[in-house]
This record gives structure tokens, sequence and C-alpha cells, in this order.
């Protein structure tokens, strides 16, 4: 059975436990860098930013986090776990990183201006079936403003009318404006990483957890595949070099 490790430092991991059991998952708390040994999945929850970052720091989590995000296996990062796996945050804190993307950390606004809405997620229903739509909760949450050519956007939603003005340093000490559109994205993947603004955690909805344990089955498979080429590469490497490779049962 796999084990899926969720970071455990502040924040919504014991819904994130319950929603594994819910579908029969073995799920673990994760606070120390040798906790992620042997995992085959990890995920980073929702919480306060800022405050986890410093545990992370305390417990000198962040080299082990990178390390098992580049190893391959499947991050998830939900709302403040999607600003940790960002590339680059608007508002500036530390970053796990490999997520080829922009985010900013409170796009919607303050803790009043949290919501709930329903988001279309085609390529979830095409995966895990149901309808083409999920109940999507948003806690003072991110948003993505950009992505790289590699990142799949899995969901974006409406801009609220009441959200505040985003601006940023232009790098000039000017400040601009960098997002006037109607919508914006809330859920992508690229590779072994996914990440959603919103708490999938805080629903009865299983099919994001289930979508996140079909990318570790892939990752297994992929892993199976490459050691079935790189296993029959050695037995025809082995083959006498006067012989073809294609020898009769008999001779």
């Amino acid at each position: 059975m796999a084990v899926v490790g969720v970071l455990a430092l502040q924040g919504s991991y014991n819904e994130h436990l319950a929603a594994l059991r819910r579908i029969g998952v073995r799920g673990v708390e994760v606070r120390k860098p040798e906790q992620l040994l042997g995992l085959d999945s990890l995920i980073i929850p929702g919480g306060e930013s800022t405050t986890m970052a410093k545990l992370a720091n305390y417990h000198n989590l962040f080299p082990a986090l990178r390390e098992f995000v580049s190893g391959g296996k499947p991050v998830w990062g939900t709302c403040a776990g999607l600003i940790f796996l960002a590339n680059k945050a608007v508002g500036g804190q530390e970053l796990v990183g490999g997520l080829d993307c922009t985010v900013h950390r409170n796009f919607f606004g303050s803790q009043l201006q949290s919501f709930e809405t329903e988001l279309s997620v085609p390529k979830l229903a095409e995966k895990e079936g149901g309808n083409e739509t999920c109940r999507g909760v948003f806690i003072r949450a991110p948003a993505i403003l950009d992505v790289g050519s590699d990142v799949e956007i899995l969901a974006d939603c409406p801009v609220p009318a009441n959200r505040p003005s985003i601006t940023i340093s232009s790098g000039e000490g000017d400040e601009e404006e960098v997002y006037s559109k109607d919508r914006v994205i809330v859920a992508v993947r690229q590779g072994n990483i996914l990440a959603t603004a919103f708490h999938p955690e805080l629903t009865s909805d299983s099919r994001w957890h289930r979508f996140f344990l079909d990318m570790d089955k892939e990752s297994h498979a992929k892993a199976f595949s490459a050691l079935s080429l790189s296993s029959s590469s050695r037995d025809a490497e082995d083959l006498p070099k006067n012989k073809p490779l294609d020898l009769p049962i008999f001779e």
C-alpha cells in the first residue's frame, strides 16, 4: 500500500489525513526531514504560509523538501502548499520551488473575503468520473498569475469584483498593475507536482485525492518501465557480439 506523507507543521493536515482514510489510503504526519524517507508521495497542506515557512526552517526541512520534489515523487500543495511549491511568490517568503509559476500569496484578499464557488474541472472528471465541476473552498487564498509552457492548467475561476488591486514592484522602484484579467488560475499540474489554491480536503469530494494517488501509480509505472528497458538493454549487451539478436530457439 502506498504511504502518503502529509506535512504536519500547521494548517489543515488532519483534514488531509481524514480524506486519505476515507479512501483507504495510509497517511502519515511529517515534521522532520528523516520522516520523508520511504514515502511514496507528499501533501503540503493549506495553512498560514509564513508560519509554516518559519516552522520548516526551525526543523531544517527546506533542503529535504526540495530534494523530495526534485526526486520525482508526487507532491501536492493546497493553498499555502501551492505557495511553497511555486518558483516565485509575490509578497516574498522562502519557497521549496519546483513548480514553474508565479503565485500571489493573498490574491483573493483577507480572511473576511474567503468564499466558496463551483469550478469547472473537465480533466478531473475525465480521469476520476463524476461531475465536470467541483466545490472550491478558498480561505485567504493565493492564485497563480502565470505559468510556464510545461504547466497544465486544471482549473480557473472568475476574479471576484471585491478583490483588492494587485500591484508588484517593476524592479525599478515603481509600482505597476500586473493582473487585470477576469479569470485567474487556481489548479495546475507540472510533471510530479499538483497544486490547488483551494481546499479539496474540506469537502466530501475525494476525486482530487484520487487524482493525486493516480499520479503516484503513474510514477511507479514509469519507474518500472525504465527499469525493464534498462534490464533489456543490459541483456542485449551480454549476448555474443557475433550472433544476431533474433536467435532461433533451437540451433
